[in-house]
């Protein structure tokens, strides 16, 4: 079933957003007076073709990995004389500049239209409560402690912890400080805090912003109590049953689920001892664990899980906006998301990012079906996010992606004439050489992931 959901997921995501992309360049296309020839969604093979009545060709193609928009044009062949004022290469620089640039904006623009939605559906978010602080950590060295809530982070309120996540990713590899606004249980007045930074996490291939602090979230406290078993894991293997309660851990007392948690994940590959209560009758059970992962991100896995119990009603908070404020809080996001992918970019460049974070198309495939299978909700928030993704690599100013035909059209605004075809063919060899070694570095990442 979760195979479906991946196909099914990647197909739409890839359709919708390759499909209102194209769009963009082709509405404004023909409102500049340019004859469409063809208007393709997929690579390849034509599964299904159609014409309008302007004569323009629509076609679904075999290869769902892209489209393209296909444009009367003097540099791909012969143009009659009739239809030389219905040529793209005719068309004036600031016309050529706005079909260019429509592609991204489509983009941008469903990206707003996907976060108003969301926006006005509504979310139940956790509220940051900090559940517990690492001693010596950068969130105890700023004063942070067990029970203060964040309500903003450099300036920014955080609604929730996936907001803390968020504005704290937007630092990662930089020095300096962060500016964090808490509020303590039972006040109304919140109280600044600095956690100072020093090429924080510069580098790391799996980044965990708020554990790196040292900040645990709240939750509420789970029993050691077996609930399910992975039939394939360390636990069933060593004779564990649901309902046996985990009293000790290489003899330490555990009272707590998150203890053990905790515990096996930073020990792969380990061998430990539990001590396990069944029909109160009390035993030990030797484990070897399992790893997950590899390298730096190698972490331990015990094969088990916990019943899990229902939040405080305190601590959850709804969040939703009305029609109106929707479309603010859909542009803000859109905004954030932009500048922050453009950042991350920056930041991969200049090595203040691991290259490992740059994802491929297995992982859009595998984030597509979660989502999908998770709900409308999360299955819209991927696809705006991954819409603003397609929106801004395609503005980078890289020939044979929309931004480096922009940078020529730019150039030639600015000169007066284009540059020669010697020079801008150059530049589409460079361009397609930085896009294939780009695609192959995500493609090696996705593996690893495997």
């Amino acid at each position: 079933m979760s195979a479906l959901y991946m196909i099914v997921g990647t197909l739409v995501a890839l359709g919708v957003l390759v499909t209102f992309h194209e769009f963009g360049h082709f509405w404004v296309a023909r409102r500049c007076g340019v004859k469409v020839l063809r208007f393709s969604v997929g690579f390849g093979t034509p599964l299904v073709r159609w014409h309008d009545r302007q004569g323009t060709e629509y076609v679904v193609a075999a290869i769902p990995l892209g489209g393209y928009v296909k444009m009367l044009d003097e540099r791909e062949g012969e143009v009659p004389q009739a239809l030389l004022n219905q040529a793209f290469n005719r068309k004036t620089v600031y016309q050529r500049i706005a079909i260019v640039i429509a592609g991204p904006v489509a983009n941008f623009l469903l990206a707003i239209a996907f976060f108003w939605v969301l926006a006005m559906l509504g979310s139940q978010q956790v509220r940051p409560v900090i559940g517990a602080v690492e001693p010596g950590s950068i969130a105890q060295q700023a004063g942070l402690s067990t029970g203060q809530e964040i309500v903003s982070v450099d300036g920014e309120a955080t609604s929730g912890w996936a907001a803390v996540n968020l504005q704290l990713v937007r630092r990662l590899g930089e020095s300096g400080s962060i500016a964090v606004m808490v509020q303590e249980q039972g006040s109304t007045v919140p109280t600044p805090h600095t956690l100072q930074l020093n090429d924080w996490l510069k580098g790391a291939d799996e980044p965990d912003p708020i554990k790196s602090l040292g900040i645990r979230p709240w939750r509420p406290a789970l029993a050691p109590v077996l609930a399910e078993l992975d039939p394939q894991g360390p636990a069933q293997a060593a004779g564990l049953k649901t309902g046996d309660r985990l009293v000790m851990l290489d003899g330490h007392e555990v009272d707590e689920w998150q203890q053990i948690v905790d515990w096996v994940r930073q020990r792969p590959n380990a061998k430990v001892m539990l001590r396990v209560e069944r029909d109160g009758a009390q035993f030990d059970v030797p484990l070897t664990l399992a790893v997950h992962g590899e390298g730096k991100a190698a972490t331990g896995y015990m094969g088990a899980g916990v019943k899990p119990v229902d939040w405080p009603p305190q601590m959850l908070r709804e969040v939703s906006y009305g029609p109106v404020a929707a479309v603010a809080e859909g542009a803000r996001r859109t905004w954030t998301m932009s500048v922050l992918t453009l950042d991350s970019l920056r930041k991969m460049l200049f090595g203040e990012l691991s290259v490992k974070n740059l994802s491929g198309p297995i992982t859009i495939a595998k984030v597509a079906g979660a989502s999908a299978q998770s709900g409308i909700g999360d299955f819209l928030n991927f696809l705006a996010y991954l819409s603003i993704s397609l929106g801004v690599l395609n503005l980078l100013p890289i020939p044979v992606l929309d931004g480096g035909h922009l940078l020529f059209y730019l150039i030639e605004w600015a000169r007066g004439r284009p540059l020669s075809e010697r020079v801008q063919g150059w530049g589409v060899q460079i361009g397609i050489s930085l896009v294939v070694g780009v695609m192959l570095l995500a493609l090696v990442n996705d593996l690893g992931r495997l």
